[in-house]
């Protein structure tokens, strides 16, 4: 169990640095060639992260379902009936295919705002599969381990609680940078049929608040 908090916390640091990187050098306008390719790699991500709506649906609805159950932190009796949507969730999160363009390799070569929502879809989905499976891991302690492991376990869960709002509270964010993007490369007039604007809005709102975030705020603070 440390070694995987460790893991997660180790990976939301690579993924807020990796954030914080995005965009650097600004200031210098991007010539025409540079925004040509900004828009086309724009475009490959937006139906990319189209491509990926129907899995990200699924584990939006799994993490609705059992998030109400964690967000307050585990409850001191565990049944079947929490543990069970736990266990969906995490399925779901693992079952969520990270598509080639938006991993690590590929997405080092987008440019623009395309290379900041790779990245923001990236960290959320690591977020999640992580979250869960660290929560399942902890109920598993919690019920079967030694002492030391159940009151590691509950001391801990939070971190991994927070890592799941913070998952989908960083996916709900897509909705802004989408139109953010569109908007400072120039949008319809820009894009065309190539990217319509009703295109861009279809998939920012699935990847919106309204439909992402989860509530409420996870109440738990570690070691509550």
């Amino acid at each position: 169990m440390r070694a995987a908090t460790l893991l997660l916390v180790s990976g939301v640091a690579v993924a807020s640095a990796t954030g914080a990187l995005v965009g650097c050098g600004g200031g210098r306008s991007s010539t025409p060639a540079e925004l040509k390719l900004e828009r086309e790699d724009l475009i490959a991500v937006v139906r990319t992260l189209k491509s990926s709506e129907a899995s990200v649906g699924r584990e939006v609805a799994s993490a609705k379902a059992a998030w109400p159950l964690v967000a307050n932190g585990l409850p001191a009796n565990l049944p079947p009936s929490v543990r069970s949507p736990i266990v969906a969730a995490g399925e779901s999160a693992r079952k969520i295919e990270l598509p080639v363009l938006l991993q690590e390799a590929q997405a080092a070569a987008l440019t623009g705002p395309a290379s900041q929502l790779a990245g923001m879809f990236r960290t959320s989905t690591r977020l999640a599969t992580r979250g869960w499976a660290l929560i399942g891991e902890a109920i598993e302690q919690i019920d079967h381990g030694p002492a030391t492991s159940a009151r590691f376990a509950r001391t801990n869960v939070a971190l991994y609680i927070e890592s799941v709002y913070d998952s989908h509270f960083n996916l709900a964010q897509l909705d802004k940078k989408l139109h953010a993007g569109y908007s400072k490369l120039g949008g319809p007039a820009a894009f065309g049929e190539t990217l319509t604007q009703g295109e861009l809005d279809g998939v920012a709102d699935f990847y919106s608040e309204a439909t992402c975030r989860l509530h409420p705020h996870a109440g738990v603070r570690l070691g509550s």
